[in-house]
């Protein structure tokens, strides 16, 4: 283990970040880098426990243990091998992820956990820095031709993997540049998009193709790629945003939340591109309290938007875990953002009932206060409290309030996959769908998750498709496998 006494001795100590009135000026990422000691203290507090529960929280089943262990030891190159022979994109998960492992850390039972992520970030941003990421080519190759159509972290990671297998992989995607939702649904100042490109650098050199503004489904169609490649993957997401189904809802200024994000990233990237969204000045109610809300709220400030709500209809959680969400459980206690820090103001328990304008344009949202009611037969329900109506004045409303799937239209249309009953690509334990040699990875067969899980997702994908190519057992390893670190590094 790292100290046996570090956990006592030293506290959780999150990586530093930039002054608010700094990083609201513009939109680089709000951290900054951790001094290699700090890093190697929070290692240290890592207990080695008999049972890591953290294995469990961690959709890739990384050795966390094992690589706090090696930064203790100030073994940073052994603790990046180990890192990465479990998780493709540290560097993504060590900025975005909201740390299920932390959640689940021994330590979290009574006291902070251990700064998992943030060690994670550390391990990763040094290798570049030291030159240890390198292109890795395959042994051999296959001959086998393999499409992945989707670019984001789901299907980066199964390309990578399969590429490693020694098949030939082209990665298709719809916009202009690869990374789907981490390119332009994550604002930059929680990853600058350089880190998407040094990573894609390092996969077009080991020998993935990059096809982009390729919109499969039209040209080609999904039937014309399937016979063209000895296998297809799809992992397109679950882009198709939840509704607002009130009154009002096509006045000018209310929009989806990744149409917002998307625009600005898009700003950000060409100081050329003209802007649909701009909050400068203007009273913005966001309806969604996730991190895309979050993520809202942020644009929002930068922009400069004189007043920002963002509107749950939750009620507020607690501050501390009640005796139905005990440890392991996902935490659903009260938390804040970086961008809840800061500015805006958070409301509660508030359904939106309509909205209203003037020539067109919204000026108003009418909501009415909610609370959480069991009915006689044990469930628990939303019901409205008469008498709480109130108005809210507002030019734009931005609608984060999830995502109900992929659009699944043309792929039904043309190759004919089966859907469960929520509406995402059907799958069995292999990942397969139930046409011959089409597979699926990520929120489109399981709705919308997490950037770590759809990394598993690509990883375990790759695994079944590299097997059936094989017509037997997959080179890749299986979720959470132990490798070697090469001796002492």
């Amino acid at each position: 283990m790292g100290k046996p006494t570090g956990f006592i001795e030293w506290p959780r100590a999150a990586a530093p970040k930039r002054a608010k009135s700094e990083r609201l000026q513009d939109w680089h990422e709000i951290s900054l880098k951790q001094a290699p000691d700090v890093t190697r203290q929070q290692a240290g507090r890592c207990m080695d426990c008999g049972v890591p529960f953290c294995h469990q929280g961690c959709p890739l089943g990384n050795a966390i243990p094992d690589f706090n262990e090696l930064i203790w030891q100030d073994r940073w190159k052994a603790a990046f091998i180990n890192l990465t022979s479990t998780n493709n994109f540290p560097e993504f998960t060590g900025r975005l992820c909201p740390a299920p492992c932390e959640a689940a850390c021994v330590l979290a039972i009574n006291q902070d956990p251990v700064t998992i992520e943030q060690v994670e970030k550390e391990i990763i941003e040094r290798a570049y820095v030291e030159g240890w990421v390198v292109p890795r080519l395959p042994t051999s190759r296959t001959g086998r031709k393999v499409a992945v159509v989707g670019s984001g972290p789901a299907g980066l990671a199964a390309a990578a993997q399969l590429n490693q297998a020694g098949h030939l992989v082209t990665v298709y995607e719809r916009d202009d540049k690869p990374g789907g939702l981490l390119r332009y649904g994550i604002p930059d100042f929680k990853m600058e998009k350089d880190v998407i490109d040094r990573r894609l650098a390092v996969l077009e050199a080991e020998g993935i193709r990059f096809r982009t503004g390729v919109d499969v489904g039209r040209n080609p169609s999904w039937r014309e790629l399937r016979d063209t490649h000895d296998a297809l993957v799809i992992a397109v997401g679950a882009r198709v945003p939840r509704e607002l189904d009130v009154p009002g809802r096509d006045l000018v200024g209310v929009h989806q939340a990744m149409d917002y994000l998307e625009d600005q990233n898009r700003a950000v990237a060409d100081a050329a591109y003209r802007r649909r969204y701009d909050a400068k000045g203007q009273r913005v109610i966001i309806l969604g309290g996730g991190d895309t809300g979050s993520d809202c709220l942020g644009t929002a400030l930068r922009q400069g938007a004189a007043h920002v709500m963002q509107v749950e209809l939750m009620p507020k959680p607690p501050e501390l875990r009640t005796v139905d969400n005990p440890w392991p459980q996902w935490p659903a206690v009260f938390t804040t953002s970086s961008s809840q820090e800061e500015g805006g103001v958070r409301a509660f328990a508030l359904m939106t009932k309509r909205l209203t304008g003037t020539d067109g344009r919204l000026t108003t949202l009418h909501a009415i206060q909610v609370q959480l009611q069991r009915g006689d037969d044990g469930r628990t329900r939303l019901v409205e409290r008469p008498g709480t109506e109130l108005e809210l004045p507002v030019d734009r409303l931005i609608l984060a309030m999830g995502f109900v799937g992929p659009d699944t239209t043309t792929l039904r249309e043309q190759l004919g996959v089966a859907l469960d009953g929520r509406g995402n690509v059907a799958v069995n334990a292999q990942f397969a769908t139930d046409v011959d040699g089409v597979f699926c990875a990520g929120d489109a067969r399981r709705g919308a998750s997490l950037i770590v899980t759809a990394i598993s997702d690509g990883r375990e994908t790759a695994r079944h498709v590299d097997a059936w190519l094989a017509g037997g057992r997959s080179i890749l390893p299986t979720r959470g496998v132990d490798l070697p670190v090469g001796g002492r590094l």
